[in-house]
């Protein structure tokens, strides 16, 4: 591309400047030719007409013009002087008189138009270059012809002398310009082999390749659009990273969730099968086939659940929180019936926009995390309050609290904080991945704030009215 520009360019920049050097070369020399000419023309006028005045005055005196013609012509001679100019006269195409020039014309056989009109032509003649003008005397003097000539040879080599400079300057000035015209086009493309490097690097993973920024021009501006751009694929990288890494984690959570209580229905099964037991074993083995059972259909429905919530639109409406709180209180009654946590609800906003379905469910799963998290004599406080303009719903527990590592991972799909992974409680780790995604599909955000021994409070702040 770069070899391409360059020589197109130059070969344009040469054609049209050696161009306009030919052309100022021509119209110097028409306009030397043409101040040659009119000089010429000017002093063949001056002479004819002097002649004719003496040749009246000749004949006014009666006498024979012919013979006066050397004495007549002979004040004339001082034009060639300088050796540039001559005269020759001719009567009836016959030579009568010249000077040393006009040796010139007899020379080279060269006669007077038979016309007698004024005739301007440039001629070579034994390396000298002549103006020559030739016309017929006006009547009654018809018979005689006038030659003059001028010589411009060192116009010509003048002219020559410096339309050879103009294309040897021409030449020098075409050589810098070449030599600027591939500076200027390495640092045009320098950038774009830049970008040529940087974007191997980035498609080979260097995302944190950058190009340098200085300056305030175009090139400037294609660099920050670049490194815009590299910022934004390095930012979807890792956003892509980040989700096949919680892909990843998610199914092999999910496997091991499902191993445990395959492993221990087959387990019981297969010992069912092949050991004889007492009606008392039987039912315990029975029974906790069932219990891993339950365990494996809650998790296929909060599954379900999650996948539901990902790709359908809710319809949201005006709730009103105190009903609300009165169908999760009575819910959770006959759920925990028999701890000894105490439950307190409170509200200080009527209405809330959402789907009551879902609402519930969220705060049935926040609430049943804070009993588990709370000993005997546990306290959990549920409240709906604005807070900096707007709606929130609150729910803080006494219980023990978490570490912010913990706190960091708990919406996390399988996630359990306890290493011991035990399914005693029969949860599955999905409750809170799925108030995470309740809340997010009500345009409302769910934070938790935590410490260790005391208690946790987690928070659904609305952002619509």
């Amino acid at each position: 591309m770069k070899q391409k520009t360059f020589l197109t360019t130059l070969a344009l920049f040469l054609f049209f400047f050696n161009l306009g050097i030919f052309i100022v070369s021509v119209v110097m020399f028409r306009d030397m030719v043409n101040r040659a000419e009119d000089r010429s023309l000017g002093e063949h006028y001056f002479i004819a007409s002097a002649l004719i005045k003496d040749f009246q005055a000749v004949e006014s005196r009666g006498t024979d013009i012919d013979g006066f013609l050397s004495s007549l012509l002979q004040p004339y001679s001082y034009l060639s002087r300088d050796n540039k100019a001559g005269l020759a006269f001719y009567k009836n195409n016959q030579l009568v008189y010249s000077n040393k020039n006009a040796t010139v014309l007899q020379s080279n056989s060269l006669k007077p138009p038979g016309n007698g009109n004024r005739l301007v032509t440039i001629r070579k003649v034994d390396d000298r270059t002549y103006a020559i003008v030739s016309g017929k005397l006006p009547a009654p003097y018809d018979s005689y012809t006038l030659v003059y000539l001028y010589d411009i040879t060192e116009a010509i080599n003048s002219w020559s002398h410096l339309k050879n400079i103009l294309f040897f300057a021409g030449l020098v000035l075409s050589v810098v310009l070449t030599f600027g015209l591939l500076l200027v086009l390495n640092r045009i493309f320098k950038p774009l082999k830049q970008i040529t490097r940087i974007s191997k690097d980035i498609a080979n993973g260097a995302y944190g390749t950058r190009l340098p920024v200085s300056g305030h021009d175009e090139l400037t501006e294609m660099s920050q659009s670049f490194n815009h751009m590299a910022e934004e694929i390095q930012r979807q990288m890792t956003e892509l990273k980040d989700a096949a890494d919680k892909k990843q984690q998610f199914v092999d959570n999910f496997a091991h969730e499902l191993r445990t209580p395959l492993t221990a229905i087959y387990g019981y099964a297969e010992y069912l099968q092949k050991a004889v037991l007492s009606e008392d074993d039987k039912l315990s083995a029975l029974n906790y086939i069932m219990s891993e059972s339950r365990r494996l259909q809650t998790v296929a429905f909060q599954l379900l659940e999650l996948a539901n919530l990902q790709n359908n639109q809710i319809t949201c409406e005006e709730l009103k929180v105190s009903n609300l709180f009165e169908t999760v209180r009575q819910t959770l009654y006959g759920k925990h019936a028999g701890k000894d946590v105490q439950i307190e609800f409170s509200s200080e906003i009527e209405t809330i926009r959402g789907d009551y379905c879902l609402m519930e469910s969220m705060l049935i799963n926040l609430i049943d995390n804070a009993i588990k998290a709370c000993g005997d004599g546990g306290h959990i406080i549920v409240s709906a309050s604005k807070e900096a303009g707007k709606k929130t719903i609150s729910v803080q527990d006494n219980g023990k609290g978490m570490t912010p590592e913990v706190l960091s991972q708990i919406t996390e799909p399988f996630y359990r904080g306890e290493k011991s992974r035990n399914h005693g409680d029969g949860g599955a780790g999905l409750g809170l991945a799925l108030c995470k995604q309740i809340a997010s599909i009500h345009n409302a955000e769910l934070c938790f704030s935590s410490r260790p021994g005391e208690g946790t409070t987690a928070k659904i702040t609305f952002t619509t009215p």
